[in-house]
């Protein structure tokens, strides 16, 4: 069970190296999960006095006003034999065996965190003590609740302080050790004000009733240490701290327990309650208390750090990995940056991603469709078949076939072939609007090339098909004339309408079609071989060599991040550490179960 207490130990100070101080942040706070037993206090309520007497040292800063500014993690380790000594998490190395040190220490480290000028400050000291005369706990020290702010303090720190206690206390994981003097009314005791405040049914709240030997001679807190007065879940506990002249006079602490376990055992009013009063008692009981509660609580907790590591995971895999600091690193990142995405513009075109059936669609329905909205007719209209059939004859009419007006009738048709050839190319490239914008310079200038060298070889299929037609085409011109023409028919009969008709709609169009079946296959091998094939081969040698060219100035401006996604990053990075340093502590005390 005292594993339990020194694993909470070990995940608190891990919190505060890290910066997890249970503020309200954007990022999850692991020490709000950790039970803790915080001790709330008014000023003069004898707050320092129970905790020096459950150390048994007198160690903590007195003096008029506000002394306590910082909350004060305070983690008692008990060993069984050797020398007392204290440490401090910022003082990792230095082991202090002079107690009056500490003292000193506590003050100069509230000035080195809050100044000099009073303030107070939620980042916790941390503060471990070795010793044979306690037993395993830890507690939270607030700051004294006061009602009147003292000569250098801002007005608002009256409502400061109870702000800050009131953050720690009423979270479902804090023991509430409420302290309040036996000599003044408890009804207008600060801590149990607040207490009850955040914890109405006293469920999680320890009374601690202390300067019952100050009492008015002919009273007793009888009725409040036996629950009458102000009831609470767990018994009220009554101490007797050493006074003001003890304390001047440095008594031993050892011997101020053994006055006041004879005090509680010699007084007629709390000699029956005896067993349950003085300060070694409330030491035992709260650790006992705690090591249940944190048992209680472990399972929870090892499903709360399992959930928050994967989400945190998650979310620095989002972001990215953090940016190299030399210029090597950087431009191994950049490399690394250029290679995924090589690597997901492969992906899209081999249709591991979306986006490559798009580059089919643009084969397969946008370039036929195009083809078929070409207008042949204006093309192989009669006066423009008349005209062009007139020109290529000349001077002396054609004898068989106007093979010269064939020729002239398919090239121009041929030619309108040209728009939905370049479209094809063009609209490759255009499908990619997130890629786009994640390529830089280098890759849009590539893809460019690319596109430009994949048009020429295109409108080159289209200009071949307009310098050579087919021959076989033109031998089967005789033919038709043996299966019902006339080679015979004036000159005249060779301009007439009907036979026009017949060479633009029948001859020129059937041969206009033929290509153009042609070239819907042999387009879209043109853009593969020339672009995309292209693309997948060399785009990432492209970058490199864009690469190579620039400084290593030039380099940090192109790994220029926003600073606010750099501090999440790092604020992430950190809470992922505590996270993975808690599970490893947690599974090493179930472990040695």
């Amino acid at each position: 069970m005292e594993n339990l207490i020194t694993l909470v130990n070990k995940i608190q100070r891990a919190c505060t190296a890290l910066g997890d101080h249970g503020e309200e942040s954007a990022l999850p706070t692991l020490w709000d999960s950790l039970p803790s037993i915080a001790v709330v206090g008014g000023q003069s309520s004898g707050k320092s006095s129970v905790l020096e007497s459950i150390v048994g040292k007198d160690f903590l800063p007195r003096g008029a006003g506000i002394v306590t500014r910082r909350p004060l993690v305070l983690q008692l380790h008990r060993i069984d034999e050797g020398k007392e000594y204290a440490e401090f998490m910022h003082l990792p190395r230095k082991k202090f065996t002079d107690f009056a040190a500490v003292r000193k220490e506590i003050s100069d480290e509230t000035d080195r965190e809050t100044g000099r000028t009073k303030q107070i400050s939620s980042v916790p000291i941390h503060l471990s003590i070795f010793s044979p005369n306690v037993v395993n706990l830890t507690l939270v020290d607030l700051p004294g609740l006061t009602k009147v702010a003292v000569e250098g303090q801002p007005e608002s720190i009256v409502q400061d302080i109870e702000n800050m206690v009131r953050a720690f206390i009423e979270k479902p994981n804090c023991i509430i050790l409420a302290i309040s003097p036996a000599n003044q009314d408890l009804a207008t005791s600060d801590a149990i004000k607040i207490s009850r405040e955040v914890d109405p049914k006293g469920e999680r709240t320890f009374g601690v009733l202390t300067k019952i030997d100050l009492m008015d001679q002919g009273t007793n807190a009888v009725d409040i240490l036996e629950g009458k007065s102000y009831k609470l879940q767990f018994p009220w506990i009554g101490v007797v701290n050493r006074s003001q002249a003890d304390i001047n006079k440095s008594v031993d602490m050892i011997a101020a327990r053994r006055r006041e376990r004879e005090y509680f055992q010699n007084s007629p009013e709390y000699s029956h309650l005896a067993n349950r009063m003085g300060s070694e008692h409330l030491g035992k009981m709260l650790s006992k208390h705690l090591e249940l509660v944190i048992k209680s609580r472990l399972p929870g907790l090892q499903s709360l750090i399992s959930k928050t590591i994967i989400d945190l995971e998650a979310e620095l895999s989002r972001l990215g990995k953090p940016i190299a600091a030399d210029a090597g690193g950087k431009l191994y990142m950049i490399m690394e940056i250029c290679r995924a995405f090589d690597q997901n513009f492969k992906e899209h075109l081999d249709g591991v991603r979306p986006g490559g059936d798009k580059v089919y669609g643009v084969f397969d329905n946008q370039l036929p469709a195009a083809l078929k909205r070409l207008q042949f007719d204006k093309h192989l209209s009669m006066d423009n078949v008349r005209k062009l059939i007139t020109e290529a004859d000349g001077y002396q009419p054609h004898l068989i076939a106007p093979e010269q007006g064939y020729r002239r009738l398919i090239e121009s048709c041929l030619v309108s072939i040209r728009g939905p050839a370049e479209a094809a190319v063009d609209a490759e490239l255009k499908q990619y609007p997130t890629l786009r914008v994640e390529v830089r310079n280098a890759a849009i200038e590539s893809l460019e090339r690319l596109r430009e060298e994949s048009k020429r070889a295109t409108l080159q299929l289209v200009d071949m098909e307009c310098g050579y037609l087919t021959v076989e085409f033109f031998r089967k011109l005789p033919q038709d004339i043996e299966k019902g023409g006339n080679p015979t028919h004036s000159v005249f009969d060779r301009y007439n309408d009907s036979y026009l008709r017949r060479v633009g709609s029948s001859t020129v169009l059937s041969y206009v079609n033929m290509t153009c079946a042609s070239l819907r296959n042999s387009i879209p091998k043109s853009v593969v071989y020339c672009q995309v094939r292209e693309a997948k081969r060399s785009l990432l040698d492209f970058f490199f060599t864009e690469l190579g060219k620039k400084e290593t100035k030039q380099l940090a401006k192109l790994l220029d991040e926003d600073p606010a996604v750099m501090q999440r990053r790092t604020n992430l990075a950190k809470r992922l550490e505590l996270y993975r340093s808690a599970q490893a502590e947690i599974d090493t005390v179930a472990w040695s179960k």
